[in-house]
This record gives C-alpha cells, sequence and structure tokens, in this order.
C-alpha cells in the first residue's frame, strides 16, 4: 500500500473530512461497479455505495493504516450486497407466500359461500310440497328432461312443468327472504 493510503487513513482517524473525501474519489467509481455486478440495480448499488462509505466514516478509528483501506471497502461492500440480496429473496418468499394465502383464503370464502348458498336452497326446497320437491329434485337436480320426470312419477308432462313453475316461484320467494340472514350471517363469520 502506498504511503499516501497510510497517510490519508492516518488523518481520516484525526477526523479529517478532507481525507475522507479524497478516498471516496478515489474508490467509489470501482465499488459501485463491483455492487453494481451483484446487484443488478443501480439504485441499490448507489444506495449500498453510500452505505459503505457510512460505515466508512463510522469505523475510521478502527481501520489499520498498514492495511488497504481498498480491500477494506470492497468486504464490507461485498457484506452488504449481500445482505440486501438475502433480504429481497426473503421478501420474495413472503410476498409468495402471502400470495399463496391470500389464494387460499379466497378460495375456502368461495367454498363457504357455496355451502351457504347450497344450505340455503335445500332449506328452500324442504319447504316445498312432496310432489313439487320431487318435481325439483328430477329435473333441476338430477337433470331428468319432463318426459323422463312425469315418466317416473307418473304424471303428464305438463303437470309436472305446472309442478317445477310452482315450485320456483316458492323458491325464489323464499331465497329472498331468507338470503338477508345469511348474508348477515357470512358477514359476521368473515369479521370473525
Amino acid at each position: 500500500m502506498s504511503n499516501s493510503n497510510a497517510e490519508l487513513i492516518e488523518r481520516l482517524q484525526q477526523d479529517d473530512v478532507g481525507a475522507f473525501d479524497t478516498l471516496y474519489w478515489q474508490y467509489h467509481e470501482v465499488v459501485y461497479r463491483n455492487i453494481l455486478k451483484f446487484t443488478k440495480d443501480p439504485v441499490v448499488a448507489e444506495d449500498i455505495l453510500q452505505e459503505v462509505f457510512i460505515k466508512l466514516w463510522e469505523k475510521r478509528s478502527t481501520i489499520k493504516a498498514e492495511h488497504s483501506v481498498a480491500g477494506w471497502l470492497f468486504v464490507i461492500s461485498f457484506n452488504l450486497s449481500v445482505n440486501h440480496t438475502r433480504k429481497r429473496l426473503r421478501e420474495q418468499v413472503l410476498q409468495k407466500k402471502l400470495a399463496i394465502a391470500e389464494q387460499d383464503n379466497s378460495i375456502q370464502t368461495g367454498t363457504i359461500v357455496y355451502e351457504e348458498q347450497y344450505l340455503l336452497l335445500e332449506s328452500a326446497i324442504e319447504q316445498l310440497s312432496p310432489q313439487k320437491r320431487k318435481v325439483v329434485t328430477l329435473c333441476k337436480l338430477e337433470g331428468k328432461t319432463y318426459e323422463e320426470a312425469a315418466g317416473e312419477l307418473k304424471i303428464s308432462r305438463n303437470t309436472v312443468k305446472e309442478h317445477l313453475q310452482a315450485a320456483m316461484i316458492n323458491l325464489n320467494e323464499y331465497i329472498r327472504k331468507k338470503a338477508h340472514i345469511y348474508i348477515i350471517f357470512f358477514l359476521a363469520f368473515l369479521n370473525d
């Protein structure tokens, strides 16, 4: 190491800002390039560069004049770059976990809504007369045609159609009246 660096470090240890400025202008470009190679982000590299020189000023009394200040700067810049990269990776992992948890929560919420809707429909069907309940079950839940339902129930196709129309009116009224209770329940459940 040249005498000038040893002298600069000695002056730096005596709180000489001019020595600090000289060291900064002597090494900042090469330290910045090394940080940039590691981080691949100019803004981050500038921030880390500033941290390196802040540490140089803060640790000035512990730096030995006989050691290479360039080596010290590179070690500090490397450590800060590694720390930044680790932090960024942890944040990315956390963001992925949060996104997965949010997606799981959305799926779970969707399942709860579906179950609540199913229970409401099931309750509405239970309120129908036995014959209308059979027609709704056959035509709407099992997907049978009017003819297939008529054959199974031993009634006319037209009677199946009439029962189904009347049942759908009853179901819509029941669900409209009871839906607000389920919405209040569901909102209370979400807030728990």
